[in-house]
C-alpha cells in the first residue's frame, strides 16, 4: 500500500473505533467525513460495514499482542508483564463497548475471534518466559477476564498486582505442586 493509503486506512480504523464504541447507529458516510477521506475510499479498505468492524476488532487484537514484545524491549520482565495487564484490560473494555458491533459480523458467520485466543497466549507464553514462570497462559488470562469485569479500577489495579506477584513467586507451581501431592498421612 502507498503511504498514503496506510495513513487513510489507519484513519478509519481509528475513527471508527471511536464511532462504534460510542454509537450504534454511525453511518459509513460519518466515519469517512470525520476520517477525512471520501466515501470510496472507506468501501476501497472495506467493502462493508462488517467488514470495518471486524478489521477495527483485530487492529485492537494485534496492538495488544505486538505490545508484548515491545514492552520486552523498554521493560523489565515483571514491569513488561504489567504494563501488558493493563493493556489487556482496556482491550476487553473496548471489546465489551464494540459487543452490538461484533455481533452483526457473528450473525453473518464470520468468526472475528477465530485467531484470538492463540494469539494472546502467544504473547503472554513470550511475557511468562524471562520470569521463569509456569503459570499456564490460558490460566492468567481467565485470573485477566475476571479483572476486567470488575467495574473498580483501583481494584483491579490491586489484582493485577496480586497477579504478577503470584507469578513472580510461584504461587501458581506451589499450588499445582499441592493438588499433585499424594495426602498427607493421618495423625495416629
Amino acid at each position: 500500500m502507498r503511504a498514503d493509503a496506510v495513513r487513510n486506512r489507519g484513519l478509519l480504523l481509528e475513527v471508527a473505533l471511536d464511532a462504534f464504541t460510542h454509537g450504534k447507529d454511525v453511518t459509513l458516510g460519518a466515519i469517512a467525513k470525520k476520517a477525512g477521506v471520501g466515501i470510496g475510499t472507506l468501501y476501497r479498505h472495506f467493502p462493508t460495514r462488517e467488514a470495518l468492524i471486524e478489521a477495527v476488532y483485530r487492529t485492537e487484537l494485534e496492538k495488544l499482542c505486538d505490545a508484548a514484545p515491545e514492552l520486552l524491549k523498554t521493560h523489565e520482565p515483571e514491569a513488561a508483564l504489567r504494563a501488558w495487564m493493563d493493556r489487556f484490560i482496556a482491550y476487553l473494555a473496548t471489546k465489551r463497548d464494540l459487543k452490538d458491533a461484533l455481533q452483526a459480523v457473528i450473525a453473518l458467520g464470520v468468526n472475528p475471534f477465530e485467531h484470538s485466543r492463540a494469539k494472546m497466549t502467544e504473547a503472554l507464553q513470550l511475557l511468562l518466559a524471562p520470569l521463569g514462570a509456569t503459570a499456564e497462559p490460558m490460566d492468567v488470562m481467565a485470573m485477566l477476564v475476571a479483572v476486567g469485569q470488575n467495574g473498580d479500577p483501583d481494584q483491579a489495579k490491586r489484582m493485577l498486582d496480586l497477579i504478577v506477584d503470584g507469578i513472580k513467586y510461584g504461587a501458581v507451581t506451589r499450588n499445582a505442586a499441592a493438588r499433585t501431592a499424594p495426602p498427607a498421612p493421618e495423625p495416629r
